[in-house]
This record gives C-alpha cells, sequence and structure tokens, in this order.
C-alpha cells in the first residue's frame, strides 16, 4: 500500500527557517485536487509538490496504473494566475475557479485590494470578478495558439548554430571512428606530403569500402529498432502519468513502462542467438562503420518524417517560424503510436543503452573465442554498461515527468541523438579496448580491483540518490508503489526526512544523500563517465570524448539548475544552500 507523508502537519518548533521533519505516514486517501504548478522546472532539483492530477480513464490492458505528479514544480504553469477577493490569492480546482471567485467572502465582498486595486465598486464588490494575468508558459501564451512560440529565445545558437551541429556531428562520428580504426586510435592527419584535399579524399574512401550502409547493416539495425518496438508494446508493465500539459488544459499523458522486462528479455534473446550461432554478438562490433552509417542515416530519415508528418497532420508545436531551427527542435511534442508507444520514451532508454551493453558484451565474446578469456578492463565496461542500461529500465516510470518527455518535441536533436549520437560515439571506450590486445593495455590488478570496488561504491551511492529523491516525491503525494526491479539496495529510502518546506507549496529534500551535497547525483554521472575513459588508458584520445564531453554538458546543466530554484524558491533555497553547503562533493566542494 502506497503512503504519503502529510504536507500539511509540521511541528511548531523547528532549528532552521522552513525546516520540518516529516510526520508519520498514514492512509492515502483521494481528494479533489488543486491544478497548480511552477513556470520553472527543475527536474534534477530533491524538491517535491503535493498536487495530484485529474482522473484518467482505466486503462483496457491489465497492468498497473501509477499516478505521478509534477516532479517538483508548483504553483501556476499550467494555468493564468487569478488574483481577487482583496488579498490577491488563489484558489483553482482542476484549472478553473471555484465558484467564480478566489479565496473570497461568500456574498464575493472583498477584504481589501488586490495587487494595490480591487476588481469591483468602492467596497471592494466583485461579484465573481477576477483580475486576469496573460503569463508565457514555456514558449506558450495562455489562450493564444499552442503551434506557435511566443518565447524570444534560441537555444544552440539558433538556425546558424544547429545547422552547424547538424554537419559537424556525423563528421565528428567518422573522424573518431577512422582514427579509431586505422590510426591506431591517434588523431587522424595527413601523411607527409600528402595535401589536406588527398587527405580529405582518403577519408571519404575509408568510409565509402569500410563503412558503406550495406544491406547487413540495415538488417541488423532495423530489426533490432522493430525488436524494441514491439518489447515495449507487448512486454509487461505499469503506467505512470506525465506532468500536466498547459496548452491542453492541464491533461497528463499516460505512460506505458516496461523497461525493465523489456531489458532482460532482450537479453534473453541475444544470448540465446549468440551461443546458437544464428548471429554473433561480435558481429555489431565488425560491422560497426556500416551499423553506424545506417544509425546517422536513419537519423536524418526519421527526423526528416517526423517533422513532415506533423505539419500533415497540424500536430506542431511551439513553431518559431524558422525551418532548419524548428527541424533541429522538432515539431511534435508527444507523438505515439498505437496509443501506447511514445516516441520520446522509447528513444529515451531503450535504444542507446542497450546498443551501448551490445557492444560490451560483443567485445567480450569477442575476447573469449580469441585469447580463451575475457579481459578485466572488459568486463568492468559490461558491468558498468549493464548497471547504467539496467538502471534506466528499472527507473523508466520515473522520466516520464522529466525535461525531455515533458518540455523537449520530438526533432533532430532527441532522434539523431538517441539513435546515433549516444551508442555510437560515447562508444570509443569499448572501440579501444575491442581493437587492441589485452596485453598493451593491462592495467595492475590492485588498480583493477579499486575500480571495480570505487565504481560499485559510487553505483550504490547514485542509485540510492535517485530512488530516496523518488520515493520522498512519490510519498508526499501519496503515489508511491514499492517496485523491487533487481538491484534493490540498502538505503533506498529516508524514514521521516527533514526536508524545507517553500512558498510554492514544494517541499526540498534536506536529508538522506540530499543532505550531503545538494548535486551528489550528478558527480556519480560524472565519476562514471571518467571510468569509462580511465579504464582505457591514456594512448587514444577518442574514449575521452564522452567524459569531456559530459563534464561540459553536466556543469552548464547543473548553472541552469541552481538558477531555477534559486528563482522558483527564493529564501528556501536559500536555507537549503545555507543547511547543505556542499554542491557537487560533501565536504570538499
Amino acid at each position: 500500500m502506497s503512503e504519503r507523508y502529510s504536507l500539511r502537519q509540521t511541528p511548531k518548533k523547528t532549528e532552521h527557517l522552513g525546516l520540518v521533519q516529516t510526520p508519520g505516514t498514514r492512509k492515502p486517501y483521494r481528494r479533489k485536487s488543486q491544478f497548480t504548478e511552477s513556470l520553472m522546472e527543475d527536474d534534477d532539483s530533491s524538491a517535491t509538490d503535493s498536487s495530484s492530477r485529474p482522473k484518467a480513464s482505466k486503462p483496457k490492458r491489465n497492468v498497473i496504473v501509477v499516478e505521478d505528479a509534477m516532479n517538483g514544480d508548483a504553483m501556476m504553469d499550467a494555468s493564468t494566475e487569478y488574483m481577487a477577493n482583496g488579498n490577491g490569492t488563489k484558489n483553482l480546482s482542476n484549472g478553473s475557479l471555484t465558484n467564480g471567485s478566489a479565496n473570497g467572502h461568500a456574498n464575493g465582498h472583498a477584504n481589501g485590494h488586490a495587487n494595490g486595486k480591487a476588481n469591483g465598486n468602492a467596497n471592494g464588490h466583485t461579484n465573481g470578478h477576477v483580475q486576469k494575468l496573460e503569463l508565457v508558459v514555456d514558449g506558450w501564451r495562455e489562450g493564444m495558439d499552442p503551434k506557435i512560440d511566443y518565447s524570444p529565445h534560441f537555444d544552440f545558437g539558433g538556425s546558424a548554430g544547429v545547422t552547424t551541429m547538424m554537419v559537424c556531428f556525423p563528421l565528428l562520428m567518422y573522424y573518431m571512428w577512422i582514427g579509431a580504426t586505422f590510426y591506431d586510435g591517434k588523431f587522424p592527419t595527413p601523411e607527409p606530403g600528402q595535401s589536406f584535399l588527398q587527405f580529405i579524399q582518403h577519408m571519404g574512401h575509408l568510409v565509402y569500402t569500410e563503412a558503406f550502409p550495406s544491406v547487413r547493416a540495415w538488417t541488423i539495425y532495423w530489426t533490432f529498432f522493430v525488436f524494441e518496438g514491439a518489447c515495449y508494446c507487448l512486454m509487461p508493465g505499469i503506467y505512470q502519468y506525465g506532468k500536466p500539459l498547459p496548452h491542453l488544459g492541464g491533461k497528463q499523458l499516460l505512460y506505458y513502462c516496461s523497461g525493465i522486462w523489456s531489458f532482460w528479455f532482450t537479453i534473453v534473446v541475444a544470448a540465446t542467438l549468440h551461443f546458437l550461432n544464428i548471429f554473433k554478438l561480435y558481429t555489431i562490433i565488425d560491422e560497426f562503420g556500416p551499423i553506424m552509417s545506417v544509425a546517422i542515416i536513419s537519423g536524418f530519415l526519421v527526423a526528416i518524417v517526423a517533422y513532415v508528418s506533423a505539419i500533415a497532420r497540424g500536430a506542431q508545436h511551439r513553431m518559431t517560424g524558422r525551418f532548419l531551427y524548428d527541424f533541429f527542435m522538432g515539431a511534435e511534442l508527444n507523438p505515439r503510436m498505437f496509443g501506447i508507444l511514445d516516441f520520446k520514451m522509447f528513444f529515451e532508454v531503450r535504444l542507446p543503452w542497450y546498443i551501448l551493453l551490445g557492444l560490451s558484451c560483443g567485445t567480450a565474446a569477442r575476447q573469449w573465442e580469441e585469447y580463451g578469456y575475457v579481459s578485466a578492463e572488459v568486463c568492468f565496461l559490461v558491468m558498468a554498461h549493464f548497471l547504467y542500461a539496467n538502471a534506466c529500465s528499472k527507473g523508466e516510470e520515473l522520466i516520464t515527468t522529466t525535461w525531455d518527455m515533458y518540455y523537449e518535441k520530438w526533432g533532430f536533436m532527441l532522434i539523431f541523438w538517441n539513435l546515433a549520437g549516444v551508442p555510437l560515439s560515447y562508444c570509443h571506450c569499448t572501440i579501444y579496448l575491442a581493437n587492441h590486445d589485452p596485453a598493451t593495455y593491462h592495467h595492475n590488478k590492485y588498480v583493477m580491483a579499486a575500480l571495480f570496488v570505487g565504481y560499485l561504491f559510487v553505483y550504490w551511492v547514485w542509485d540510492t540518490t535517485n530512488s530516496q529523491k523518488n520515493r520522498f516525491r512519490s510519498s508526499e503525494r501519496g503515489t508511491l508503489v514499492d517496485r523491487h526491479a533487481f538491484p534493490q539496495l540498502p538505503w533506498q529510502t529516508v524514514k521521516n526526512p527533514r526536508h524545507i518546506k517553500t512558498k510554492t507549496g514544494d517541499s526540498i529534500l534536506a536529508d538522506g544523500w540530499y543532505g550531503q551535497a545538494r548535486k551528489i547525483h550528478y558527480t556519480c554521472d560524472l565519476y562514471f563517465a571518467l571510468n569509462w575513459g580511465l579504464i582505457t588508458g591514456f594512448s587514444s584520445p577518442f574514449p575521452w570524448f564522452y567524459p569531456a564531453f559530459f563534464f561540459g554538458m553536466i556543469c552548464h546543466r547543473a548553472y541552469r539548475d541552481i538558477e531555477r530554484c534559486k528563482l522558483k524558491y527564493g529564501e528556501s533555497w536559500d536555507e537549503y544552500t545555507k543547511l547543505v553547503p556542499y554542491l557537487f562533493i560533501p565536504y570538499v566542494i
């Protein structure tokens, strides 16, 4: 039975401003909900809210339905702010006014001015009338056409920036692959006496002859694609609510989450095909170049089809009118097939991380056949990639309220990155080990033992950090579902955690790992990335592409999230930073 912590009951005396201990749990009950949400999103913060959502129709599939709220956002995102009855307070029920007034007297008389001026007669009589302030919510203006982007902000340098990315990143992928495969892991450079034009022609020749998108490569890649799509729809799972969509009047979509069953079924099928000699796992290593070409082409083709289809069906959302920018960012917000397969959810979890694990397992299978053993370094990567792919699968229901699901549109950025960018550029640690004899990168056994132990410890911190945050959120809303997907680790739940109440009605978790450092989960992610490079040594720069790229991305994301939290929580966030002064590493930074 799910439990929830009360947001209304707090001790009278607290040590810090707004800091309270969560009272004992009680059985949840269903009540009429307030539909309120914040203008600012903080998917990565430890905050929560107590909002609930409108009832959805019962799914026809025989599955568990899990309700989730707004992942740390609370006040006014979904509707225009209403102020009346003199005190400026709001009272919305599922996005509408209650009895035509907001927290006023039953007879409609106001007690004072609302924002300095009452919308009524001299006595402040409102007669149910309210003052309505227009808000721009994530690029959408209340009451306006949701197909138009009303925000003046352009990400990634606008059209010029996104065009450069669409051209350069596939070229970078080919450049790194050529260096890893034909230049012993070094940067490809012109040979002595070779002109730059001749060097470019030579690189093109290597791509044409060694990475041509063959029929076999297309068959391998798209068979896996269709297989995972079938697993998404047919494997057992649960339903989870996404965030309220303001332009749809607060409607929340249901997401079908079958990732954990799909993950283990994929492993069983792959192992069976390998041992029956139907499809050897190391084939994806042998065919890496052609498969990468197929993935790159598929990224462009799927992005084009997605864009044209959205325009043809009139399903576009937040369009700027700048074709290249809109193509990169996407046209449709929530594309789905068969009423169950959500493309953003499908691409986010299954395709990139399963491919990454498959490449590592293929390298292990190749070493076993060639050397009769699997090197400790390859075992390390198999463990690391397995833990990450498994964690994404077992916690799939937790991403339904994240920024990618709620805000990002399904365009070239998400499509190409998940089809090609992540699985075939983050994998260069694996490619380096696959292309070299284990004796050339052998680590001391004590070093390897330290790497294994350190990685497992940080994984425990990372897994339990995310669990503590999400169980705290779910408990406050009364939507906690006790799942037991492998692995279940100690300290996944903080009992009666201390938390800070905020002016928005949210609570900031200030206990467990979030009582040690405010962004400790980012530290764990960066540690993983560094280890993926460190296991290969320093003979090649390409395994270090992912750690370097990730470091820049995570620093920018942490800065952006902190700024949103400051704006959203104000004094409560300041209190949290005083209570937990360390950002990434306890007692260090």
